[in-house]
């Protein structure tokens, strides 16, 4: 029988310090904070730093203080293992998508260098523009951290291989994703899936199927789901992704949106350039923030 990993933080940020100019991982002094929404509103924050790696669980938490200047995702591109996507994993999306639930968990691939931070721009590529005919949309979901190689693991000892949890935002190009079977081409261009701010250790969070979940765009709430209402949990998720499968230290799995995606609403609303999307998740996971851009239309791009 698997045992739980036990972290001694609880959320773990990563982000360049004020002090340093470097980048560090630490812990949140404040334990109530929301990371992103703070640094969204340019307060300051401060953290506990940690010595070790974000995927070492016996990185041990320091007396230092240092101040966040820049935050970045709680993962770096080269510590994620693979991408794991779990597509209409809500009865409540299928539902609004008019398609069937799925039998089995719908699983695609995203490439890391899809992957962006906290208050990165999300950029829509030339070839996926104008915006009207490749319809660029949200989908907030919770992501699971696998902590330790996972393979054949049962349901039961699913959530014993879990590191963490955070936020993402599966920015999803509509044209392309309904022009074929496999989703993985519109949903894995460059710099279009934010994930953090922060991660929350598994410990903090021990039923995964209790958060609550939220995506806004300039301030309108378009998505409040729950993961109670995912078809497949998240312990269903890594027991079945596991089968003859290793997960590897540093895999995330994106676990699904619920309802309320643009391109299912009257009249359809898709992302454009100049757009602040947030995600919020509960658990101590907080709000992702990050806006718009089309490639092309910033000189600094």
């Amino acid at each position: 029988m698997a045992r739980p990993i036990k972290t001694q933080w609880t959320r773990l940020i990563r982000f360049v310090a004020a002090e340093t100019s470097q980048v560090h991982i630490g812990e949140p002094v404040d334990p109530k904070l929301d990371i992103g929404l703070a640094i969204q509103q340019n307060k300051s924050v401060k953290a506990y730093e940690i010595l070790g790696s974000t995927l070492d669980p016996t990185a041990q938490v320091t007396k230092n203080i240092l101040t966040v200047k820049e935050l970045l995702a709680p993962l770096a591109r080269k510590e994620v293992g693979l991408v794991r996507c779990l597509g209409l994993n809500y009865a409540d999306h299928a539902a609004e998508a008019e398609l069937a639930k799925p039998a089995f968990p719908i699983l695609f691939y995203k490439p890391i260098t899809a992957l962006i931070g906290p208050g990165a721009p999300v950029k829509i590529p030339k070839h996926v523009q104008p915006i009207s005919k490749h319809l660029p949309d949200h989908e907030v979901e919770l992501t699971v951290v696998i902590g330790k190689a996972a393979k054949n693991v049962s349901e039961a000892d699913a959530l014993d291989y879990v590191l963490a949890y955070t936020a993402g935002n599966d920015v999803s190009f509509r044209y392309h994703q309904m022009a074929v079977s496999q989703w993985g081409f519109s949903k894995g261009f460059d710099d279009t899936t934010p994930i953090g701010p922060c991660l929350v250790s598994a410990s903090a969070i021990p039923d995964p199927q209790r958060l609550s979940l939220k995506c806004t765009v300039n301030g309108k709430t378009y998505q409040d789901g729950m993961t109670a209402n995912q078809i497949f949990s998240v312990r269903q998720t890594i027991a079945f992704l596991s089968q003859g499968t290793t997960l590897l230290p540093g895999s995330i799995i994106m676990t699904g949106t619920p309802n309320g995606v643009g391109y299912v609403k009257n009249p359809p609303f898709y992302l454009k350039g100049g757009d602040d999307m947030s995600v919020w998740v509960s658990g101590g996971i907080g709000t992702l923030a990050n806006q718009v851009v089309e490639e092309g239309a910033d000189a600094k791009l």
